[in-house]
């Protein structure tokens, strides 16, 4: 299933402030706790992770 370019974006942000938001908390849980909200398997979550800091290394 093809998924449209603005939504992939939104939920990027989302999981990033989401991120930014819960930084006192370890990473395993944010990634438990984004994976039950947004119903995506936690590897989906870590991929997004990684390209959202791979983006903000190069700005």
């Amino acid at each position: 299933m093809k998924r449209s370019r603005t939504l992939l974006d939104k939920r990027r942000d989302y999981v990033m402030n989401y991120i930014n938001t819960n930084q006192a908390k370890q990473m395993k849980v944010v990634v438990a706790e984004l994976s039950d909200t947004l119903f995506l398997t936690e590897r989906t979550i870590y991929t997004i992770i990684n390209e959202g800091l791979a983006t903000e290394a190069k700005a």
